[in-house]
């Protein structure tokens, strides 16, 4: 069962939402969020990223910067630029891209579920990510983020959704980074809060969509606050950590494409060569091509666009990792032919959002900064689940969801 709570968010008030949101904290780096913030000092950057207010910025694991997140969350509230809720609810979040809109329901979720895998993982996560969304996580005292959750659809919740979104929502926007639509409302009745806690007992299990940093990160918190406090009874906020949870049928995953420096010593004739033996390597021309299918790839080498497809018996189709195209490509292309076996950490290879879409992966092969790129098939949200439940973890950049969580329109106080 999946444990969750309603809770007194805090946040900006209707006429100020759009001044406060922001990106994620992870979407962008220093230099980008400072100039996004530029000329706005209720821009949420000052918190999430509050490097930028250093002259020249600072590193971000400076004890300053720390310092200074919590300095900023207590002027924003000193302000009235975020603001608590005076009783504890739960929220709808929607999001609008490319005319399709997905509702999230933001809850507290429970620090045991997360620890004892009811909350379930499909990545690794790195000690130095989750230590320094540990250290914000603590020095706020906050969930400033929140994490991006699936859950297996329910009707009776998306009936409770669908009476709430037939209103006008708290707050309605496009946001000016995606142009994508962002709306919130506020379940308030204690009927609906107590139905939205019940239905959530009956579903078994909450998958991590995004955000498994973020999510280990406030568990961690949760269950350090735990130890240090001799009289823990249990039901203290920080058990418990915000998420915004969607209905699986809702949420799309995008490809997530790879970029590649060098051929490993060969030339672009013996590469094509070299890949004969697993795939079938169809030239396509110089227009932008995309994989339609699961186990076709596509390939962008010296101007011309390649379909690759996997010979039967090079996966298994019963094993869910080796099945996944990430394990094929990565297995067969990247690992035997070009001898990069650490995705993580091999500078050799970068990775590019779907979102971007495949005129990025031309840009920057056309530029001579990368040799070759392959675009892949989007794993599905059935997959992701079937792997979380088998307790399997993902190859690293498998999954890119799209829209990102916009920050900054509720946080949740671990007081």
């Amino acid at each position: 069962m999946a444990i969750i709570k309603p809770f007194q968010g805090i946040r900006p008030p209707k006429n100020l939402v759009e001044k406060v949101q922001s990106r994620p904290y992870d979407v962008l780096n220093s230099e980008e969020a400072k100039a996004e913030a530029a000329g706005n000092e209720m821009s949420l950057y000052h918190i999430i990223k509050p490097e930028i207010d250093f002259e020249p910025i600072a590193e971000e694991t400076d004890p300053r910067v720390y310092a200074k997140a919590a300095e900023n969350f207590a002027k924003f509230q000193k302000n009235g630029w975020l603001v608590r809720d005076n009783k504890e609810q739960y929220y709808i979040y929607a999001q609008t891209m490319n005319g399709k809109t997905q509702y999230g329901l933001v809850v507290c979720a429970y620090v045991e579920d997360y620890l004892k895998g009811n909350i379930k993982k499909h990545e690794l996560t790195r000690a130095d990510k989750e230590e320094d969304r540990m250290k914000h996580v603590r020095v706020n005292n906050a969930n400033i983020e929140p994490v991006f959750f699936a859950y297996p659809d329910d009707a009776v919740l998306d009936e409770l959704v669908a009476k709430y979104t037939a209103s006008a929502p708290e707050y309605d926007y496009v946001a000016p980074g995606d142009g994508f639509r962002h709306q919130l409302w506020i379940i308030d009745r204690d009927q609906d809060i107590a139905t939205v806690t019940e239905r959530f007992a009956t579903i078994p299990s909450l998958y991590i969509a995004d955000g498994h940093h973020r999510s280990a990160a406030a568990a961690l918190v949760g269950a350090e606050k735990a130890k240090q406090n001799p009289a823990h009874k249990g039901d203290e906020e920080y058990n418990y950590f915000m998420a915004v949870c969607f209905p699986a049928s809702q949420l799309t995953i995008i490809d997530y494409n790879r970029v590649v420096k060098d051929l490993n010593g060969m030339t672009s004739q013996e590469f094509l060569k070299a890949l004969e033996k697993n795939f079938i390597v169809e030239k396509q021309g110089r227009d932008i091509f995309k994989p339609a299918a699961l186990h076709t790839f596509s390939l962008y080498l010296d101007g011309e666009w390649y379909k690759l497809t996997a010979k039967a018996g090079t996966f298994d189709d019963s094993d869910p990792i080796g099945v996944l195209d990430v394990t094929i490509s990565s297995n067969l292309i990247l690992d035997q032919l070009l001898g990069i076996k650490d995705l993580r950490r091999d500078k050799r290879i970068d990775f590019v959002g779907g979102i971007r879409g495949l005129g990025e992966l031309k840009k920057r092969v056309d530029s001579g900064e990368m040799k070759m790129a392959l675009a892949l098939y989007p794993v599905s949200m059935k997959q992701l689940m079937d792997i979380a439940d088998t307790g399997n973890i993902m190859p690293p950049k498998t999954t890119w969801f799209e829209p990102k969580l916009r920050s900054g329109l509720v946080i949740h106080s671990l007081d």
